[in-house]
């Protein structure tokens, strides 16, 4: 990287932090740290719904699926309007009439402190391994390119957030991310012209040869099961999405945030649908990638020439062929869709520790000086436990791994149970607990069951991307066909 890409990238990380910090002033309330005193305007919210929905993951991982493969993965991009409406029609009005900043208040309202425990500790549990591992993508990056030490960088990345998140809570997490996600969409769309240019023939030759190659292949259309075709990943998106919109604290926080229901509606659905054509252009950008490496002239490194090398082709492009300052952009837009993500863990994961367990536990009448104490010490807390994380990811990543798909078990029956107290009305607090049990089993048996019993256990052969959908059915009509025989027996 030149010198002009290294000062692009600083000014950048240091100007977000002291743009965030800016709203200190603004951040003297508990309501205004986790929800913006709700006065925050619907383009910002619509942004940084965006930007919350893009990570550096995807930022990274879209071109790279797209480069050794095909388009499959834009199926579950267009699974987002099936979600977001069913959201915006019963879980945003539930939301605004409850008026808590928690989106797991109206568990307890409906089946009882458990369910309200269960949920929120799920929620926690994964926002913590999110931020680690986000914080170490980042750290992996900028090593790939400055060779910088990645735990330094870790930490120095943790602080930075967390000085803005701490100092200018919610409308510093909001703004910072509308700033990032312009600077995401320029980014890409710099790249995908930047692309098309350097062919020779241009996007004749470019659509000509991914054409050939069945690059924009959106995958089987077949029935099976076991492999990810057109219909699995459908299906899998719609649960996942529906889950993201419609239960994530990260989410509801920001519906909370708008001014008016129509507002908070109209938010949801640009932010959702923005995406849409921001992931056609990653995928596209991983196309053209390939295209143009497999030009005579276009040699990649042999470290680079692996097929499985997918996800660092991208990385490379940006730092040897992009001119100096646009290269130190578009790791800025890497790198902003990461910080993005983080400050939005930290602002919401200190929001659910103070509704769901200080209040609820330990204090329940706060002063607002109290309240902002906790929210700046949980922030706190949780930052250093995501920096600590994401340092041992750098020598242990492999058992951590295995504490993701732990996580996701329990997690999994988060869906489910909001589902069946919105949609099965006469479903009571044994239901529910009985229908999460049941969807985890399921869904630790579809994770596990092959490792433990052998490639033959039914379901062994299932898609992954299957488990969270079964679980959620198992959870929903387990919880709803209880509630009618218990129903029936009490008659």
């Amino acid at each position: 990287m030149k010198t002009g890409d290294i000062i692009v990238f600083l000014f950048f990380i240091i100007g977000v932090t002291l743009f965030g910090a800016s709203f200190y002033r603004k951040n003297q309330s508990a309501d205004a740290f986790s929800v913006g005193e709700r006065s925050v305007p619907q383009w910002v919210v619509a942004l940084s719904i965006f930007a919350t929905y893009v990570s550096s993951i995807s930022f990274l991982a879209l071109p790279g699926y797209a480069y050794q493969s095909d388009w499959n993965v834009f199926v579950f991009s267009l699974s987002i309007p099936f979600a977001i409406i069913i959201a915006i029609k019963f879980f945003i009005p539930l939301y605004r009439k409850i008026n808590s900043p928690s989106a797991y208040t109206y568990l307890e309202m409906r089946f009882g402190p458990w369910a309200r425990i269960y949920v929120s500790m799920c929620y926690l549990l994964t926002q913590l391994m999110r931020i680690g591992t986000i914080l170490y993508l980042l750290a992996l990056s900028v090593n790939a390119v400055f060779n910088w030490n990645m735990a330094l960088v870790i930490v120095l990345t943790g602080v930075l957030v967390m000085i803005y998140s701490v100092l200018g809570g919610f409308k510093a997490v909001v703004w910072t991310d509308a700033i990032q996600a312009i600077i995401m969409i320029s980014g890409a769309i710099i790249s995908a012209i930047y692309l098309v240019i350097q062919i020779p023939e241009g996007p004749v030759q470019l659509i000509k040869t991914a054409g050939e190659c069945h690059k924009f292949s959106l995958g089987s259309y077949s029935l099976n099961l076991s492999e990810s075709t057109f219909w699995v990943v459908l299906i899998y998106g719609i649960f996942i999405n529906l889950q993201n919109f419609g239960i994530d604290q990260n989410y509801v926080q920001r519906f909370i945030a708008s001014k008016t229901d129509r507002q908070a509606k109209y938010s949801a659905f640009l932010g959702s649908f923005l995406y849409i054509p921001v992931s056609m252009i990653f995928l596209f950008i991983g196309t053209a990638l390939y295209v143009f490496y497999s030009l005579p002239e276009n040699n990649l490194p042999p470290d680079l020439a692996n097929p499985e090398a997918g996800d660092r082709i991208f990385p490379y492009f940006i730092v040897t062929e992009l001119p100096v300052g646009i290269s130190g952009l578009l790791i800025a837009s890497v790198f902003s869709a990461g910080m993005s993500t983080i400050s939005t863990s930290f602002n919401s994961s200190a929001t659910v520790f103070l509704t769901d367990y200080y209040q609820k536990f330990i204090k329940r009448k706060i002063t607002e000086k109290e309240s902002l104490k906790v929210l700046y010490l949980s922030t706190l807390i949780i930052g250093i436990l995501g920096i600590i994380i994401g340092i041992a990811m750098i020598n242990v990543k492999s058992a951590l791994d295995v504490w993701w798909k732990l996580a996701s078990v329990f997690s999994g029956g988060m869906l489910g149970l909001f589902l069946l107290g919105t949609f099965a009305k006469r479903a009571d607090s044994t239901a529910a607990f009985l229908g999460v049990t049941a969807g985890v089993l399921i869904i630790l048996w579809l994770t596990a069951g092959k490792l433990l019993f052998g490639k033959n256990t039914p379901g062994a052969d299932m898609h992954t991307y299957l488990t969270i959908v079964f679980g959620t059915v198992a959870i929903f009509f387990t919880g709803s066909l209880l509630s009618l025989i218990g129903k029936k027996l009490k008659k």
